[in-house]
This record gives structure tokens, sequence and C-alpha cells, in this order.
């Protein structure tokens, strides 16, 4: 895997074969502008496929040497695992459109997805990101998860990104009451506003959305969240299920 703060294969690198196309037809294009086939322009072009060239060989051989040493990174905490399944190339890099694909995998549908991927990636991306990364903004580093860790939540996180099974259990020996191991609607609302801190407006927003979130995809049939399903999001595994029973792939890792 591309360790993190390494600079990421550019546009090229992972570019297919249309976009080669297209920019011999751009450098084409621009030589026949000039109303001659200069020299100069004539660098230009073959500038652009060499480069194209080498990093495109640069990707492979990162691939290649990747599967040779075991291919897809061990995540030790159970937050690296929740956020590794949306790494498909298991580079340890999230990225927008992974993240995107990987909400749309687990059942979300296009246009919910696009947008909370961006809200996901808008938001945690910068905080994750290493000082001399050189990808984008919004690309999120698996291995700097812990530093998107939001306020106002449950706990069953700790700082490093470790669960805490006690504060988990927590959660359902306080507001659990209808059914023993299981939240509805309401007691999750309930929960949630118990867990405010004060001002914590963004806090807010995010718990909101993760429980919501949470709540629509897996809630069974009779309107419940239960104890085993919620345990499943925190390191990633129920992404998994859901992928698989929505006919889709089980993602990174």
């Amino acid at each position: 895997m591309a360790a993190a703060g390494q600079r990421r294969p550019s546009l090229r690198a992972v570019a297919p074969v249309h976009l080669l196309l297209l920019m011999i037809v751009v450098s084409f294009g621009k030589a026949m502008a000039s109303g001659t086939r200069s020299s100069l322009s004539i660098i230009a072009f073959s500038c652009d496929l060499v480069a194209y060239s080498f990093s495109f060989s640069d990707r492979f051989r990162e691939g290649s040497q990747a599967a040779a040493v075991g291919g897809a990174p061990t995540w030790t905490t159970a937050l690296q695992q929740h956020v590794a399944y949306f790494d498909t190339d298991n580079d340890g890099i999230v990225t927008y459109s992974e993240t995107e694909a990987g909400l749309r995998r687990i059942g979300l549908g296009a246009a919910t997805a696009t947008a909370a991927a961006a809200l996901i990636n808008g938001v945690i991306g910068p905080k994750t990101r290493p000082g001399n990364a050189t990808t984008s903004r919004m690309d999120i580093y698996v291995e700097n998860i812990q530093n998107g860790i939001h306020g106002s939540d449950t706990g069953s996180y700790d700082a490093q990104g470790r669960f805490v099974q006690a504060k988990f259990d927590e959660i359902f020996i306080k507001y659990a009451k209808a059914e023993p191991n299981a939240l509805n609607g309401t007691e999750l609302e309930e929960m949630r506003h118990a867990n405010r801190g004060s001002n914590d407006y963004s806090g807010w927003a995010a718990s909101k959305a993760e429980w919501d979130m949470l709540y629509s995809l897996a809630k069974d049939k009779d309107g419940f969240l239960q104890k085993d399903t919620a345990r499943a999001v925190y390191d990633g595994s129920l992404f998994v299920t859901l992928a698989q029973k929505n006919g889709g792939s089980s993602g990174g890792n």
C-alpha cells in the first residue's frame, strides 16, 4: 500500500484508455490550431504520452509489489476497519468516489450517496490528511481516521479509534426499554439527545446523520435496531453484510 502522505499516482496513472485518446486528440488539436505541426507541439504531444506511460508503469509496479507482500493492509483498530470497507483498492486512502460507491453498495440511493459522500469526505478528509500529502483534500487517510472522531457521540470508540465494549453496552442498558437488546427510533433519538455536548453543533449533526443512516439501513421488520447489528457497524462488518444483501461486492480488505 502507499504509505500515508506519499504522493498517489496522478490521474494519468489510473486513467482509462479513453482518457489517453482524449489527450492525443487535445494535443493534436493544439498542433493543428497553430497552423503548423511545429516541433514544439510535437514535443508537447510526446511528453504527454511519455508521462502517461511512466506513471502507468509506476502504478502497475506498485500494485504488483503490494500483491507480492500480501496485498491489503491489516488495520488494528475498529475504526480503521470500519473505514477500510470503503477503500476498495486497498491503498490506505478512501477517495470521494470510493465513499460514494460504497454507500450505494450498502443500500443508499444515488442522490443520497452522492450528497453523503461529499459531506463525509469534505469534513473528515482534511482532518486525516498528513502534512506532506499531495492528494485531494477530500481523501480520507485510513491510518489517521481517529483524527476524524467527532463529539457528542456514545464513546464506543476511544481516542485512538479502538472499540470500547463497556460504552457500547451502556447504550442498551440505558435506552433499550421496549426490547432489552434493541432500540427503536424513539429510543435512538433519546440516546442521541442525551449525548449532545454543549454547543457542539457539528457533533450533533454528525451523530444524527450516522444513527439515522444506520437505522434506515439496518432496522428489522419491527422497526428495531438490534444490538448485534449495531455492534457490527463499528468494525465495518455490517457493511459487508448489507452489500451482500443488496447483491454488491464486499468492499475493501
